[in-house]
């Protein structure tokens, strides 16, 4: 129960030291998502909603790094496996989050008549979510395997390399049956493989994370 709490505890101070940059992200989609519904559709800021929500979990790594929280937590009643967990916890929260923030505007627009359908935001949401998860998949390992400079550079890069992943992943899915016919079950498949990549990545983590010297 104890090593719950403590847990439980290390989430609610991500989210205290984070709560500054959420609001900023929060209030940043709202607006975007209705300039968007001038030029694009609005689900397609369910494109970037979880994407850019994710960016604290990113920000609470290195800035655990930076002060030395690294050394504090250890001696917490946690294994190293939940404190990797609560990062990975943590990601999910602020990409669900985003995406129910980028719902907002998606539902007051719709309110007064924009041509908002269930199957844009299911494509959109299922691409947004699968390129957050391949992402963090990407970053979050890196983050404890390199130092705070070269972790920077990975994050940003993964974003870019998880829409080339996606588009394969696309492209094979083609060769068994026609995307364009079957568009939504195509990147669900995908959201699938995703969250797979995902907890394979929490794993490798958790090695990574063992075998560093915290210093």
């Amino acid at each position: 129960m104890e090593c719950v709490r403590k847990f439980a505890g290390i989430l609610v101070k991500d989210l205290y030291i984070a709560r500054s940059n959420i609001l900023v992200t929060i209030v940043s989609l709202v607006v975007l998502g209705f300039g968007l519904s001038f030029l694009l559709e609005t689900s397609a800021l369910l494109v970037l909603a979880p994407v850019a929500a994710t960016t604290a979990a990113f920000i609470s790594i290195t800035s655990d790094a930076a002060s030395k929280w690294n050394k504090n937590v250890i001696t917490m009643p946690v294994s190293r496996n939940q404190i990797i967990g609560e990062k990975f916890l943590f990601y999910i929260l602020l990409a669900v989050l985003g995406m129910l923030t980028a719902l907002v505007p998606c539902a007051v627009l719709a309110c007064f008549g924009m041509d908002i359908t269930l199957h844009s935001l299911l494509l959109y949401g299922s691409i947004g979510m699968s390129a957050t998860l391949l992402a963090g998949g990407i970053s979050l390992p890196c983050a404890y395997l390199f130092d705070p400079e070269k972790s920077q550079i990975v994050f940003m890069m993964s974003f870019m390399a998880s829409t080339g992943i996606i588009t394969g992943l696309v492209l094979l899915i083609n060769l068994v049956f026609p995307v364009k016919e079957n568009i939504l079950l195509a990147f669900h498949i995908v959201l699938i493989i995703s969250v797979i990549w995902f907890f394979i990545s929490y794993r490798i983590a958790v090695k990574v994370y063992r075998k560093r010297d915290i210093s």
